[in-house]
């Protein structure tokens, strides 16, 4: 009560001099308009707007931090202000430096990686896009990216296809992270490491399954029946060797969909043709669809399936030898 007799006595006492001393008692410092320059403001996870009040001030974006908190409070962003790397500019108004700080602003360049791609493929098209050498992805590959025991070191198979954000400044390591982090979370989605022991597999062998009904499929809807095909060989007794392309043609460092009879010769124990079982290890990442396919094959007594139209992406599925030997006539008649 004494504070505000004495502050309503200098306002009645002093007049436009007491107001001026008032008003800058409780105003903050403030610049004015819409800055100038460039600068790049980070907020990290976790901070508040007093932090981001804090590195807004220590970088001259605005006057000072108790003018950029009165203005978040304003416009009632207080809760919004997410992390990411903003482009600001010197000496911005409170209010102006608040409107740059929309999350949908942020600096930020988006990539998807489709389903299928190899580790090596994946890391040209992240080089091409971010200017960082390939190189350093394969190195980064190496060292500790979040993969799951059972990948065992490798990354082929575990670098997730989806689109990513990439922000200024990433390194190779963070984003191979974010790739790997982004399959964790599919593989908790589909519970792989329990539903691969129902099966009777382990992770990764439902990860290599996975990865070679992505390959061999031309569309969703063929995956649930490639994964029935291969499951249905390794039933047989004896089992039946997979031969599948894919396999034999990531063995040699090729691409193809139809290996040739000295390809199939190959020594590389992802051969399929020589080779008793699964190779070992992935062949490709695969995605959602693939991998619910290996976890949850289509029903049926197939054996055989031949791409009779690549073109179109048609897929043909027999049980029977002989229909396989018509289906491989047709599939060659298309490529003549």
């Amino acid at each position: 009560m004494i504070a505000i007799v004495i502050i309503v006595g200098i306002l009645g006492g002093g007049g436009y001099l007491g107001y001026r001393w008032l008003s800058d008692a409780v105003t903050a410092d403030d610049y004015t308009g819409q800055g100038s320059g460039e600068v790049t403001i980070v907020i990290e996870e976790g901070a508040s707007a007093g932090d981001v009040a804090n590195e807004l001030e220590k970088q001259d974006v605005v006057a000072s931090a108790r003018a950029f908190v009165q203005a978040v409070d304003a416009a009632g962003k207080g809760g919004s202000l997410q992390p990411g790397h903003y482009a600001m500019r010197k000496q911005m108004s409170a209010a102006a430096a608040v409107t740059l700080l929309d999350p949908d602003k942020r600096l930020r360049d988006s990539l998807t990686i489709p389903e299928g791609y190899r580790a090596t493929r994946v890391y040209d098209t992240l080089a091409e896009a971010t200017g960082i050498p390939a190189k350093e992805f394969s190195d980064a590959a190496k060292g500790d990216i979040g993969l799951p025991s059972y990948a065992r070191g490798k990354v082929e198979g575990f670098l997730f296809p989806a689109t990513y954000e990439l922000p200024p400044n990433i390194t190779a390591g963070e984003i191979l992270t974010k790739m790997t982090d982004r399959f964790n979370e599919a593989a908790e989605k589909y519970d792989l490491a329990a539903e691969a022991k129902r099966l009777g597999y382990t992770p990764m062998e439902i990860m290599t399954i996975a990865s070679i009904v992505q390959a061999e499929s031309g569309t969703p809807d063929d995956m649930g029946k490639v994964a029935r095909v291969i499951y249905n060989r390794m039933a047989l007794n004896p089992p039946m060797k997979l031969q599948m392309d894919s396999t034999t043609m990531y063995g040699l460092g090729k691409y193809g969909i139809a290996a040739t009879f000295e390809e199939t010769e190959s020594k590389s124990p992802y051969n399929t043709y020589k080779v008793d079982g699964l190779p070992p290890g992935p062949i490709a990442n695969p995605g959602d669809h693939a991998i619910e396919a290996a976890l949850k094959p289509a029903k049926g007594d197939w054996l055989f399936f031949v791409t009779t139209d690549p073109k179109n992406k048609v897929t043909e599925f027999t049980a029977s030898e002989a229909e396989f030997v018509r289906l491989r006539d047709k599939f060659h008649a298309t490529q003549n």
